[in-house]
């Protein structure tokens, strides 16, 4: 996700410093004239804006406030957006180490996969401090098609797993139609064409259907990540006593696909768990 938002910015003429944990991963992006930095904290110290994009709480903590992290490379007037699907809490707490610099900070979750983020068509979910998302805006606007500025940070957080856990369940429900339909002698292809012109189409259905139906899974959303997700997003409704048994169930079936080995395929994986049950 983080390779082809940078590409983007490279693209539109910006001025990056690029940085990850594996180098080799920042060298398409160097051969576009990215400049390299060893460490988040010299990303950060050299940059007035710092976007983070990592797989989960652990490592965004340990790149915002680690040992090297961007923390330690900031000072006032410097911004730090962090991309990251995180819950509330390690937003709030990474906030509260980036402003002790007296640097701004912006939560940043981002809806989209892989391929919008080639094609510049995110939604940004953002909260935190207004002036740093005024200051970045220009920059979502290269990375996105749409940004919503949700008030307090742990807002944005708050949204992105919401609707992953919409997106997750959605998931799995589509998978037990599809195999239902097979069972049944039916085609499912021809159930992918019935629901995109019906009143339950989703694009979703629609791009990942066809793959789905030959049992492929190429990986644009990490089924691992889906999972991740539905777990912060469980623990987000337990924090305000909200049941979520629909999406509780989901997620017991995406960590069956995780357990038979699926965990890097696509989300959409997780119809093997389905298969496996029926």
């Amino acid at each position: 996700m983080g390779s082809p938002m940078a590409q983007n910015l490279i693209k539109a003429g910006c001025d990056v410093t690029v940085w990850n944990r594996t180098k080799s991963k920042c060298d398409p992006l160097l051969s576009l004239g990215a400049k390299y930095k060893a460490s988040p904290e010299e990303v950060a110290s050299s940059c007035d804006i710092t976007f983070a994009m990592l797989a989960d709480p652990e490592s965004a903590v340990d790149v915002a406030c680690g040992k090297h992290g961007a923390a330690n490379g900031l000072s006032p007037e410097k911004g730090y957006v962090d991309i990251s699907t995180v819950d509330g809490p390690t937003s709030k707490s990474i906030s509260r180490h980036i402003k002790a610099t007296g640097a701004l900070f912006l939560e940043a979750p981002v809806s989209g996969s892989k391929k919008p983020a080639e094609d510049g068509q995110l939604i940004f979910l953002t909260a935190g401090d207004s002036p740093l998302y005024e200051k970045a805006a220009p920059f979502l606007d290269i990375m996105g098609k749409s940004r919503f500025y949700l008030g307090e940070v742990g807002n944005g957080a708050a949204m992105k797993l919401v609707v992953n856990m919409i997106m997750g369940s959605m998931m799995a429900s589509f998978s037990e139609g599809l195999l239902l339909s097979e069972k049944v002698g039916l085609d499912p292809s021809v159930l992918v064409e019935v629901i995109s012109q019906g009143a339950i189409s989703a694009p979703m259905f629609s791009m990942k259907g066809p793959s789905m139906v030959q049992a492929l899974y190429p990986t644009a959303f990490p089924l691992k990540h889906q999972q991740k997700d539905l777990r912060l997003a469980l623990g987000l409704a337990e924090s305000v006593s909200q049941p979520t048994p629909i999406a509780a169930a989901a997620n017991e079936q995406y960590k069956v696909a995780k357990s038979h080995g699926l965990g890097d395929k696509d989300f959409s994986a997780v119809m093997e768990a389905v298969r496996t049950k029926m």
